[in-house]
C-alpha cells in the first residue's frame, strides 16, 4: 500500500511529463485516424500548418530568450556603472514597446511582411518563418525580461552576491552562471513553456484576424500555411459549424469525424495543445515549487 501511495506521489509530481506523454498521444492518434480517413491534400496541409505553428512557436521562445537575456544584462551594467542617460533611455524604448497590445503590433509585423513578399524582396519560406517569429518575439519578450530582472535583483539583495565580488569573482559570472543558471532556471523554463503558449495562441488570434478582413494589407495567402491559416479557411468554417448540426440532429455526429475532419481536426489541435501547454506549465510549477 505503501508502495503504491510512493508510485501515486510520483505520478502527480511529475504531471508535467505526464501531460506531455498524453499530448504526444493524442496526436499520433489524430494523426493516425487522418491517415486512414482524410483526403491526401488536406492531410497535407493540416501536416505543413501544425509543423509551421510549432516550427515558429519554437523560434519565438529561442529569439525570445536571446533578446531577454541580452536586455536584462545590459539595463543591470547600465544600472550599475550609474549610466542613468543609457538606463532611462532603454527604459523609454521598452515600456513603448510595452505599450503596445501584442496583436496589433504582431499584426502591424505580418502586413509589413507581406508588403516585402510583394515586393519581391523576400520568397523563401524559412525566411519568412523565421521574420514571423522575431516580430512576435518582440511583443513577449519583456515577460521574460521582467523575470529575470526580478531574479537578478532578488539575489543581489543577499550575502552571497557581495559575499562573491568580495572573493574577486566577476560580477558577469555571478549573474550569468550563479544567478540566472544555477538558480533561476527552472523560473526561466517555466515561463518558457508559457511563452510557447502565447506564440500558438497569437498566431491563430492573427490569422483570424486576417481571414475576417480586418486587414486588407494581409492575406494568408501569401504566408506559410498554420493552423490558424486552416481555421480561418471557408472547409474549416463549414465544418465546424456542422458540429452545432449536432445539437438539433444528435445522430449526425456519427459524420462530424468522417466528412468534416479537416476543421474539427484543425479545431482541436489548437484548443488540446493550448490546454495540455497550460497543464504542462503549471505542473512544471509545482514539481519545482516555484
Amino acid at each position: 500500500m505503501g508502495k503504491m501511495k510512493r508510485i501515486s506521489s510520483e505520478i502527480y509530481s511529475q504531471k508535467d511529463k505526464l501531460w506531455f506523454i498524453i499530448w504526444l498521444s493524442v496526436i499520433a492518434i489524430v494523426w493516425l485516424w487522418n491517415n486512414l480517413f482524410l483526403n491526401l491534400p488536406a492531410l497535407k496541409q493540416i501536416e505543413a500548418g501544425f509543423l509551421n505553428t510549432f516550427l515558429i512557436s519554437f523560434l519565438v521562445i529561442l529569439f525570445t530568450l536571446i533578446l531577454s537575456w541580452f536586455i536584462a544584462i545590459s539595463l543591470n551594467a547600465l544600472e550599475s556603472k550609474k549610466y542613468q542617460t543609457g538606463y532611462f533611455t532603454a527604459a523609454f524604448f521598452l515600456n513603448l514597446i510595452r505599450s503596445i497590445p501584442q496583436i496589433v503590433g504582431i499584426l502591424f509585423g505580418y502586413v509589413w511582411i507581406t508588403y516585402l513578399i510583394e515586393k519581391n524582396l523576400l520568397q523563401n519560406k524559412f525566411y519568412i518563418i523565421l521574420l514571423i517569429a522575431f516580430i512576435m518575439s518582440l511583443f513577449v519578450f519583456l515577460e521574460m525580461v521582467d523575470l529575470m530582472r526580478e531574479r537578478i535583483n532578488h539575489y543581489k539583495k543577499l550575502d552571497f552576491y557581495n559575499a562573491m565580488l568580495v572573493c574577486g569573482i566577476k560580477e558577469r559570472r555571478i549573474i550569468n552562471y550563479d544567478i540566472l543558471w544555477k538558480n533561476s532556471r527552472a523560473h526561466i523554463f517555466n515561463k518558457l513553456i508559457a511563452l510557447f503558449g502565447a506564440a500558438v495562441f497569437l498566431q491563430c488570434s492573427i490569422d483570424f484576424i486576417i481571414s475576417v478582413g480586418l486587414s486588407t494589407d494581409v492575406s494568408s495567402v501569401n504566408l506559410p500555411v498554420t493552423l490558424g491559416s486552416l481555421l480561418a479557411k471557408i472547409d474549416s468554417k463549414q465544418d465546424i459549424l456542422a458540429i452545432g448540426n449536432t445539437i438539433t440532429n444528435p445522430g449526425y455526429i456519427g459524420k462530424i469525424f468522417f466528412e468534416h475532419l479537416q476543421g474539427v481536426t484543425v479545431a482541436f489541435l489548437i484548443v488540446f495543445t493550448l490546454i495540455c501547454i497550460y497543464k504542462i506549465s503549471d505542473g512544471f510549477a509545482e514539481r519545482f515549487r516555484l
